[in-house]
């Protein structure tokens, strides 16, 4: 029986359908995964969440390394999985292919662009799932729907035969229910070992950009990494602001997104949905000047990163501001909610950061995340203190 038969909540793709079985052995034998339909599959086509785009590219030649790596692991892949258009989203609302279901929060979405992966995973159709994150597309889905996900280090995990979105910030990242699953398909993606953890900082003003019933609701989690790694010393990470972080990211990302896809949007004229049209749009916008300004500030921002995290310090911060919101918000709300969200979501985005959501609230019955950052490279180490919390 194929997982289409399977799925009701809308997880997997019907138009770009795959099953590979893996090897008979390996480090992942006999467990299932979904992969984000933006990695390549050989002799199927990718379809980036974009009809236009399934039309007008062929059928990939070879496996995405991160395909082959999994495969030859011995993990079977089940399907691919659903993500926004162009993978430029972090509702997972699809105009084309519909809004997986939140099992986790029933009416609320499932977080995107990794909609797909993170619905698969909450709802047990998979053991695992691979998303991608870029501006927070699996930490974001990790926190809606009550699940762990990582963002690597950038950088760290090929994207060669990815559809990309933003190259410079671009990353790989997995979905897990538990903790030390999350971390075997880290043995396998990423390969190295775990430094142990030095000071930890808890991020006052990242932590201030929650509503207030989420950052009552995160105290318990911020207990329970305490717990394990010690009391935390509250830091400001940005002492210009949060959203002034986000911004650098917001120009910078932008240019790289229209430098990527502007000759295919050009040519194509693509029949994007309404909200990722407007996206689209404003990708257009960003002036020469603008980015100019904003390349040496994410270097010096990312410095500051660099030295606040040095000895493998470990800093604590909320996912997102809150749980995830009602599917078919009006768009005005859907806006604000995000760029609350990248103000935190920003952080690793600028400093190539690895981070790990840690499913460990609730708020009004639905989940929360509380998130642990490290210095570039120190995925392992953040990886093994998700299980020790668990």
């Amino acid at each position: 029986m194929s997982i289409l038969d399977q799925d009701q909540l809308g997880a997997f793709c019907r138009h770009t359908h795959v099953e590979l079985k893996g090897a008979a052995s390996g480090a992942l034998a006999g467990l299932t995964f979904g992969l984000k339909d933006i990695f390549d599959v050989a002799g199927h086509k990718t379809g980036f969440g974009c009809p236009d785009w399934l039309r007008t590219h062929e059928a990939a030649k070879v496996h995405a390394p991160v395909t082959q790596k999994l495969l030859d692991a011995g993990a079977h892949l089940i399907g691919k999985t659903h993500t926004e258009e162009m993978a430029f989203s972090l509702t997972g609302e699809n105009a084309h292919y519909g809004t997986p279901k939140n099992v986790a929060a029933p009416g609320r979405v499932p977080g995107g662009s990794s909609s797909g992966s993170a619905a698969a995973v909450a709802g047990k159709l998979c053991d695992f799932a691979i998303g991608s994150d870029t501006g927070g597309s699996v930490r974001g889905p990790a926190s809606f729907c009550g699940i762990y996900g990582i963002r690597p280090t950038h950088g760290r995990i090929s994207l060669e035969h990815v559809c990309p979105l933003a190259p410079g910030f671009d990353t790989c990242g997995w979905f897990a229910r538990d903790a030390a699953l999350l971390a075997r398909v880290g043995e396998v993606l990423l390969g190295g070992k775990a430094a142990a953890p030095g000071r930890v900082l808890l991020a006052e003003d990242a932590y201030a950009l929650a509503t207030p019933e989420a950052q009552q609701a995160l105290r318990p989690a911020i207990a329970r990494v305490e717990k394990v790694l010690g009391k935390a010393e509250p830091v400001t990470v940005s002492a210009e602001g949060l959203n002034n972080w986000f911004e650098v990211f917001r120009i910078l990302q932008f240019a790289e997104i229209w430098d990527t896809h502007r000759e295919w949007v050009t040519r194509e004229k693509p029949n994007f949905g309404i909200a990722i049209g407007k996206r689209f749009e404003a990708v257009q916008k960003v002036t020469a000047a603008e980015v100019a300004q904003a390349i040496p500030q994410r270097e010096e921002l990312a410095a500051r990163l660099d030295k606040l995290l040095a000895n493998n310090a470990v800093l604590v911060l909320p996912t997102v501001p809150d749980i995830a919101p009602l599917v078919n918000c009006p768009h005005d709300q859907t806006t604000a909610f995000r760029e609350r969200a990248m103000g935190m979501l920003c952080i690793s985005g600028i400093g190539r950061l690895p981070q790990v959501n840690l499913p460990l609230a609730t708020l009004n019955g639905c989940p929360l995340g509380l998130s642990i950052v490290a210095a570039r490279g120190n995925d392992e180490m953040l990886l093994s203190i998700a299980k020790n919390v668990q």
